[in-house]
């Protein structure tokens, strides 16, 4: 079976729907269409363990939540290939050692940019912080507008889905579990 080069592949998907490819606005969107594919879905070549550096040192006595709040969130629903976007809040309850307050947003990022559902999304991102950083405690609370939902199905536009994975003091301990809802104003 010979393969189809990806160019021509997009524009069999334009003739699909009845568009012509060779029109003067669509000659260049097969390539740009790849070329945004590829940044959409990049988080497939980037691995969590890279980017997350941890630090000892400035970790000495910190014990309370380190929160990082609306963190933007892009990605694409892995059962319609449509856009879901909203926001993530991500806290931890450092134990000996800190994270560079970035990483976390580069982290969403990992995971964001893969074909998902937002449930995995949010397990994967508790379940990397847990792994690597090692802490007291971790919480991920991601709020998304859902295009599967939005433009087609249903049509209820607006609506937000709302997911959570909780981990160690921060699910077991109900004040800890109270705080962080508290300070990202949930």
């Amino acid at each position: 079976m010979s393969k189809i080069p990806d160019l021509e592949i997009v524009r069999q998907l334009l003739s699909s729907i009845g568009e012509d490819p060779d029109r003067e606005g669509l000659r260049e969107t097969p390539a740009r269409f790849l070329k945004a594919w590829a940044e959409y879905t990049r988080g497939y070549s980037e691995k969590p363990e890279d980017l997350l550096k941890v630090f000892e040192d400035g970790a000495q006595s910190v014990d309370e939540m380190v929160i990082v709040r609306d963190i933007p969130v892009y990605s694409l629903c892995e059962h319609h290939l449509a856009p879901f976007f909203g926001k993530a809040h991500i806290g931890y309850v450092p134990s000996r050692r800190i994270l560079g307050l970035s990483k976390i947003s580069r982290l969403v990022e990992v995971f964001a940019r893969r074909l998902q559902v937002q449930e995995r999304l949010t397990n994967q991102i508790a379940d990397a912080l847990e792994t690597h950083l090692q802490p007291l405690g971790v919480a991920v609370v991601i709020e998304c507008r859902h295009m599967c939902m939005e433009s087609r199905g249903v049509r209820h536009s607006g609506t937000t889905t709302v997911t959570s994975a909780l981990r160690g003091s921060i699910k077991n301990n109900a004040d800890t579990r109270r705080e962080f809802l508290a300070l990202i104003g949930h």
